[in-house]
């Protein structure tokens, strides 16, 4: 954020030429003195102007929307939601881009990220340079995917639901989000105010008909009775603790994917897009190539998505254990899997439990880690357990590259690498890596 000491350069405009796409949402542009312009709405080989939204004389760069477009794109097409655009909801970044730019901006933040911080081009990284859609994304153009099984709406002062605005606690009222799930927006969640609450989450699942919304209240916010077009569960945020509780209905919904159904409790973490699961699965499953009889490791594991997919296929003479460091998560994941008695879960976090398993060497090891990756300590110790194949499935390509820099000091290389457009109209990307070990010379 901006010092306040500064002068501040918000309003200003300046009238630039728009250059390559960078990992965020947003396109690099130059003003005339030099200074570095972070420009939103745009899109490369624009001229724009550019309105600074964060910056000052002493920045090392400048935050900016593009409020006018001089020269366009031929990959610009008109937003197809109403809310896209300078000032209005942060949720989306690319509804100015035709779909296959969209993939394209993607897959140029991957490569750029795989040299920077990985020394990789998309060879060395066996990658074909492609973002592929999921099945049944490729709509005509000025169509959207409503792909979004989970969506957290912000509540404003007079009650109404909408998305914050980008990198601002302001909210965007709204009454249809175009890329929600049909089971998210036949809830109905816009249509209905929510005094005294501060935020309504709402997720449909994708395995059942289960849905459910969790309030969270503002503070001494009472809940209100909640009536919405489908049946639903709720669940609510403590103020005091943060914890989610049940109010009414299940505390779970049901997922379904590899053909067997999976618990996700209170506040537990699923793929967001409904393809999700299955493709990422079959990323996996392809790349690690599981063998009767072999041990794996399934890290941040969270409900046992990919250890139940690995133990189905290793058989009861292999084994699995999976890491996770939420207690919920943990409960579900042995429940999900509490028919392989082959599968063992334990909570904690990865870098503190695996120490402590005394666990020397294994066949496969899989891990989903978080935005900001595995880390250099944890990825040293993977490396030094002999693993033939390891599956690297990332959501942040930046934490990827730095990630498979660490590998390659610990002796792997990438075999392939895959990326999916599981969020579509965002910055965001899915990867998934297949990792093995780099043959010594003899």
């Amino acid at each position: 954020m901006q010092n306040e000491s500064q002068e501040s350069l918000v309003g200003v405009e300046y009238e630039v030429e728009v250059g390559p796409v960078a990992h965020g949402g947003h396109c690099i542009a130059r003003t005339e003195e030099g200074r570095v312009l972070f420009v939103r709405h745009a899109l490369p080989g624009e001229k724009v102007r550019a309105r600074v939204t964060d910056g000052g004389e002493t920045s090392r760069y400048l935050r900016a929307d593009a409020v006018e477009i001089i020269e366009a794109s031929k990959d610009r097409i008109e937003a197809p939601c109403p809310y896209a655009g300078p000032g209005m909801c942060g949720g989306c970044d690319w509804q100015h881009a035709k779909p296959g730019a969209q993939r394209r901006l993607k897959g140029e933040v991957i490569a750029e990220q795989l040299m920077r911080l990985a020394g990789l081009t998309p060879e060395e990284a066996g990658w074909d340079g492609t973002v592929m859609p999921a099945p049944g994304d490729k709509l005509p153009q000025g169509e959207v995917p409503a792909w979004r099984t989970r969506v957290q709406y912000t509540i404003d002062d007079d009650g109404r639901a909408g998305l914050r605005k980008h990198r601002s606690h302001d909210v965007q009222p709204i009454d249809h989000c175009m890329i929600a799930a049909p089971g998210v927006t036949e809830l109905g969640i816009e249509k209905r105010e929510w005094p005294q609450m501060a935020s309504v989450e709402a997720i449909a699942a994708t395995g059942s008909s289960d849905r459910q919304v969790i309030l969270t209240p503002k503070p001494g916010g009472r809940l209100p009775l909640v009536e919405l077009d489908k049946p639903v569960s709720v669940l609510r945020v403590e103020e005091k603790d943060g914890g989610v509780h049940r109010v009414h209905g299940r505390a779970f919904v049901r997922e379904r994917a590899d053909e067997r159904t999976y618990r996700v409790g209170m506040g537990g973490f699923w793929q967001t897009h409904p393809q999700a699961p299955d493709l990422l699965v079959k990323a996996v499953m392809q790349g690690l190539m599981p063998r009767k009889g072999e041990s794996a490791l399934d890290l941040y594991c969270g409900v046992g998505l990919f250890a139940g997919a690995i133990a189905e296929r290793i058989g009861d003479k292999g084994a699995v254990l999976g890491i996770e460091s939420g207690k919920r998560a943990v409960e579900d994941a042995r429940h999900n899997l509490q028919d392989m008695p082959y599968v063992r879960i334990e909570q904690g976090k990865v870098e503190q439990v695996l120490p402590r398993t005394g666990i020397t060497e294994t066949d496969l090891i899989v891990l989903d880690p978080p935005r900001a990756g595995a880390g250099k300590q944890t990825v040293k110790h993977l490396a030094s357990l002999g693993a033939r194949r390891i599956a690297y499935v990332a959501c942040d390509p930046a934490a990827l590259a730095r990630d498979l820099a660490y590998f390659r000091e610990g002796g792997y290389k990438p075999r392939t690498l895959r990326a999916f457009d599981l969020f579509p109209m965002t910055h965001h990307v899915e990867c998934v890596a297949i990792l093995e070990p780099v043959k010594k010379d003899v």
